[in-house]
């Protein structure tokens, strides 16, 4: 009872935990103060922990030999390519550039509005690594295919991360925080990959699959919502000053980033369903396309503009409409499972399928 509780008002305990965090940093400003020394490479190890704790779930339950299958349904994967680098990273410049430059030019200066442009093509830039195996896991998605599509893309945004930047920034000369890169793909892929395997591994070897099925496996349901929560505590416990400090603005810039949101996850939403892919592919690689990196957003706009800049407090928007309109979209994405095919569907664990179900409603 208590994983349905979570699983039906998520939205509203994820709003609660973003004004305890709020709260929390504003009322005992020493704790984000000591919680902030506690990071290398300018990722916060509390937090990096915590989203492990999310994500392990996912991965104890990934049956590691259907990952060679992923080669025999490819348009998942080109799906989540063409979208992540060929898509969302233009679209964002667009519509970031035509509300902050002209639509809302009355209200920014000009100067600013660039700094807030800047923020928001660091984040489309970027796709998600860590919080998509949350909604993978939300939406019933293919574990293994959902690792795949995030280990790719990683690769992938290794290389291709400072280009786009450079292309849309239309500047020369730009650091990557490389360092923040790698970091966050081992401890936020790497590391709970690792810890799945080994353990899925000995669990099988010692009381068998099936316990592992109907025992193990829906007891770590709440580990995932529980890790999701205070994540979101401590991370609003950083960012509290820097929002109650400049509310008009994160309103205005707040827009256009959940349109962009909705935009991106509709073309791919919409692609997958034209394809014909099977729910379990189609859910998580619309929604990869809609999150974004958001780690690596903030590093990046700190190490290039500053603390202070307006490209950082675009990062951290972002940081702030995310989760609430994921939440929306994972609840869209359960309402709509029927009009795609489930042939494929199945890979997911007990517990999982019935916190889709809730988060539907049903």
């Amino acid at each position: 009872m208590q994983l349905g509780i979570f699983g039906k008002y998520l939205t509203l305990w994820v709003a609660l935990c973003i004004i305890a965090g709020v709260a929390l940093g504003e009322l005992w400003p020493e704790f984000p103060d000591t919680l902030s020394k506690l990071s290398v490479s300018q990722v916060s190890i509390p937090i990096g922990i915590l989203i492990w704790f999310m994500i392990y779930p996912m991965m104890v339950r990934i049956d590691f030999t259907s990952i060679i299958d992923v080669r025999k349904r490819p348009r998942g994967l080109a799906l989540t390519l063409i979208i992540n680098w060929l898509v969302k990273p233009f679209t964002m410049f667009m519509v970031a550039w035509f509300f902050l430059k002209v639509l809302f030019a009355p209200w920014i200066d000009g100067d600013l509005g660039s700094e807030y442009v800047a923020g928001a093509i660091l984040l489309g830039a970027a796709p998600c690594t860590a919080m998509v195996f949350v909604w993978s896991y939300l939406t019933k998605g293919n574990a293994a295919y959902t690792l795949v599509q995030v280990t790719v893309n990683d690769l992938i945004l290794l290389f291709a991360y400072a280009p786009i930047v450079i292309l849309l920034l239309g500047i020369g000369d730009i650091t990557v925080p490389y360092d923040t890169v790698l970091l966050s793909v081992v401890l936020y892929v790497v590391t709970p990959l690792t810890a799945g395997y080994l353990s899925r591994k000995w669990l099988i070897k010692a009381k068998g699959s099936d316990w592992l099925e109907e025992s193990f496996l829906p007891k770590l349901g709440p580990v995932t919502i529980i890790g999701l929560l205070l994540t979101l505590i401590l991370l609003f416990s950083f960012q509290g000053e820097i929002i109650l400090n400049n509310p008009g603005h994160i309103g205005l810039i707040a827009i256009p980033l959940i349109i962009q949101t909705f935009l991106v996850f509709g073309v791919a939403y919409a692609i997958a369903k034209f394809w014909g892919l099977s729910h379990d592919i189609a859910a998580p690689a619309a929604l990869i396309g809609a999150s974004n990196f958001f780690e690596l957003a903030v590093a990046a706009a700190v190490s290039i503009f500053g603390i202070n800049s307006g490209a950082a407090l675009v990062t951290v928007v972002g940081v702030l409409v995310e989760v609430p309109v994921m939440l929306l979209l994972v609840r869209f994405v359960n309402a709509t499972s029927k009009s795609f095919a489930h042939s494929n569907d199945g890979t997911c664990c007990v517990a999982g399928a019935a916190l889709a179900i809730d988060m539907d409603g049903r």
